[in-house]
C-alpha cells in the first residue's frame, strides 16, 4: 500500500467517529458536496468571494440571463427574450411567466415572480437611497468596480412581465454582466416583509430565490443544508436532498471522497488526481480555466507606489519555478491579465524574465536598501488560481532574500483576510480572479479600473486615468477586433506600470463519484449543481 493512501485512510479512521452527527441528512438520498470554506452570506451580490457564490448564486437563484457554459453563449434566464436599440442605449427584456419563489418555514409567496422583482434587485446596488441599499453593510464590489450604477440611466417596468434598462452610454459587455453570478434576482415581496418586520438583513441569511434548490438550515464551518425546489420552472431537479459539507482541508475532502462519504469535492489538487483516476469508482474531470493567479502590490503604499520597485521585484522571483512547485502540470504560465482561452488574449504581450542581478540594481536606483523588510499576504484557501499561496509565499521570500529583501509572509481566516485585504493594510497578495462571463472587460474592469478599488477587486489600488480611458472606449464597440486593439494598449500600460504580476492560469479540476451525471464544470463563476442526477 502507497504511504499516500496508508495516511490517507488513517486520517479516515480519525475523521469518521466525529463528522457523521454532525451533518443533518448525511443518510438521506442526495448529494454531499464537500465544499473548501463557509460563505460570506447569501447573496452574491454582496460578495465576489467563490464560497459565497458557490453556495448561492446558481442553487439558490437565477438571473435574466444566463451563460450557457456548452455554447459560452448567452440564452434566457428569467427573461425570456429581450431586445436591444439600435443605439445600444435601451433593453428590453420580456420577462418569464408563472415562475415561483422558494416556500419555506419563513416565508410564503403570494404571488409568481414580476418585475417588481427585476426593479427591487437592480435597483437595491445601484441607489443610494434605496432602502435595502445599506442593509448588510451596503458593498456591492461587482457592480461597483464595472461603474454600472453610472452607467444604469433607469430601470422601468413597462408592465408586470416587461423591463426597460436605459443607459447612459453604449456598453458592448451588459448584457455578459447581467449573466454572472452578481445579478441575481431576489424577491421584493420577501424584502418588503422583512422590512416590516423590522428584520431587512434576513434577506441575505435566510434567502430566497427562483433556483433549483431551497435553503434550509446552516451551521458556519460545518454545513450547509438545501433541500429541491419542486416547482423549478426551468427542468426538474433530481437531487432530492443537497448539502454542502464544509471541509477546508484538501487532505480531508479527499479521504471523504475515497470512503463515499462525499459525492463530489472542491479543489482536488493535482497530486491527488492519479489516485482519483485509480478509483473505477471516482471521475475527475479537467478544463482550461479562464482565470489568472497573481502577486499584486499595493501601489497606495510607498515604495510600492513606485513603478521601478514593483519591476524589480517581478524580476526578482522565477515564474517557471513557482508554477512548477505550486501548480506541478496543472497551469500555464501568465503572459498577461487574459488567460490564452480570451478571444482578446495577446499572446507577443511582454512578460517579466527572472533577472535578480537587474532587480537589484533597480532596487537600488528606488533607494531601497539591502534589508529592507516587506510583507506577502497569503490567502488561507485553495481556489484553482492559486491552490498553495502559502507554499508560493515562501518560496517567494526565498528569492527576495536573494535580493536583499525581507519577507513576513502573512495570512488570516478568510473571512478576516478579505476583511483587511479591502482595508488596504497589506503590501502585496497572492489572490487572483475567476472570470465571470466570457468578456475579456470581466478582467480588465474588475483588477485595474479606478472605480474597482472601492469594491475591493483592484487588489493593487492602481487608479490610471490613460487606462480607465482606454477600456472604456473599448465597451463603445461589439466588434471584437476594435476592442482588442485597445485592450492591447491597455496591455502596454500594465506592462509599464506593473501593478501586479500575473503568474499562472489554472486548469479547473472537480472530482466525484462515478454515479453522477451531468456534473459538468463551470468554466464562469459558482458551482452549478441544479442539474446533477445521481443513481444508484
Amino acid at each position: 500500500m502507497k504511504p499516500t493512501i496508508y495516511a490517507l485512510l488513517v486520517l479516515i479512521m480519525t475523521l469518521c467517529g466525529c463528522t457523521k452527527n454532525d451533518l443533518p441528512g448525511r443518510h438521506l438520498k442526495g448529494l454531499i458536496y464537500c465544499s473548501e470554506g463557509s460563505p460570506g452570506s447569501f447573496n452574491p451580490q454582496l460578495d465576489t468571494s467563490g464560497t459565497t457564490a458557490d453556495a448561492s448564486a446558481h442553487q439558490i437563484y437565477d438571473r435574466l440571463i444566463e451563460f450557457d457554459s456548452a455554447s459560452n453563449t448567452l440564452v434566457p434566464g428569467l427573461a425570456s427574450s429581450w431586445l436591444v436599440s439600435s443605439d445600444g442605449l435601451t433593453y428590453t427584456f420580456q420577462l418569464r411567466k408563472k415562475v415561483s419563489f422558494h416556500h419555506t418555514a419563513y416565508f410564503t409567496p403570494t404571488r409568481y415572480f414580476n418585475a417588481d422583482d427585476v426593479l427591487f434587485s437592480i435597483d437595491r446596488w445601484r441607489l443610494d437611497d434605496h432602502p435595502y441599499h445599506n442593509v448588510s453593510g451596503g458593498t456591492y464590489p461587482y457592480f461597483v468596480s464595472l461603474g454600472l450604477a453610472s452607467l444604469i440611466d433607469k430601470v422601468e417596468r413597462i408592465n408586470g412581465y416587461r423591463v426597460e434598462i436605459t443607459l447612459t452610454r453604449p456598453d458592448s459587455s451588459f448584457l455578459a454582466n447581467l449573466a454572472t453570478d452578481f445579478a441575481v434576482i431576489l424577491s421584493e415581496e420577501y424584502a418588503q416583509q422583512l422590512l416590516d418586520k423590522g428584520v431587512p438583513e434576513q434577506i441575505d441569511n435566510f434567502p430566497i430565490g427562483t433556483g433549483p434548490f431551497v435553503f434550509e438550515r446552516y451551521r458556519k464551518g460545518r454545513y450547509i443544508r438545501y433541500q429541491r425546489n419542486d416547482e423549478y420552472w426551468h427542468h426538474p431537479v433530481a437531487i432530492n436532498k443537497l448539502i454542502f459539507d464544509i471541509t477546508p482541508s484538501s487532505s480531508t475532502r479527499l479521504a471523504k471522497l475515497l470512503t463515499g462519504e462525499c459525492d463530489a469535492i472542491a479543489f482536488p489538487s493535482y497530486s491527488d488526481l492519479s489516485v482519483i483516476e485509480n478509483r473505477p469508482s471516482l471521475q475527475a474531470d479537467e478544463k482550461p480555466g479562464l482565470n489568472v493567479g497573481f502577486w499584486a502590490f499595493n501601489t497606495q503604499k510607498p515604495p510600492f507606489n513606485n513603478p521601478k520597485v514593483r519591476k524589480a521585484l517581478a524580476m526578482a522571483i522565477d515564474k517557471d519555478t513557482l508554477i512548477n512547485a505550486v501548480y506541478y502540470d496543472s497551469a500555464v504560465r501568465a503572459r498577461g491579465i487574459l488567460p490564452p482561452t480570451s478571444w482578446a488574449y495577446q499572446s507577443n504581450v511582454r512578460d517579466t524574465s527572472y533577472n535578480p542581478v537587474m532587480a537589484r540594481e533597480l532596487l537600488d536606483e528606488a533607494g531601497i536598501e539591502p534589508g529592507f523588510t516587506m510583507d506577502v499576504w497569503a490567502m488561507p484557501i485553495e481556489r484553482a488560481y492559486n491552490p498553495n499561496a502559502r507554499k508560493m509565499a515562501e518560496l517567494i521570500k526565498g528569492y527576495l532574500q536573494q535580493v536583499g529583501v525581507k519577507v513576513n509572509v502573512v495570512s488570516y481566516e478568510w473571512a478576516t483576510f478579505r476583511s483587511k485585504l479591502r482595508e488596504g493594510l497589506h503590501d502585496s497578495v497572492l489572490i487572483g480572479w475567476n472570470a465571470d462571463n466570457g468578456d475579456p472587460d470581466n478582467f480588465y474592469r474588475p483588477l485595474f479600473s479606478c472605480a474597482a478599488i472601492a469594491s475591493g477587486t483592484n487588489r493593487s489600488n492602481w487608479c490610471n486615468k490613460k487606462y480607465d480611458n482606454l477600456i472604456n472606449q473599448a465597451l463603445l464597440y461589439t466588434e471584437p477586433e476594435v476592442r482588442r486593439l485597445f485592450y492591447q494598449l491597455a496591455n502596454a500600460i500594465l506592462v509599464e506600470e506593473m501593478p501586479l504580476v500575473p503568474i499562472a492560469h489554472a486548469y479547473r479540476y472537480q472530482a466525484y463519484q462515478s454515479n453522477l451525471r451531468h456534473f459538468d464544470i463551470n468554466p464562469f463563476g459558482g458551482i452549478r449543481l441544479g442539474g446533477v442526477e445521481k443513481s444508484q
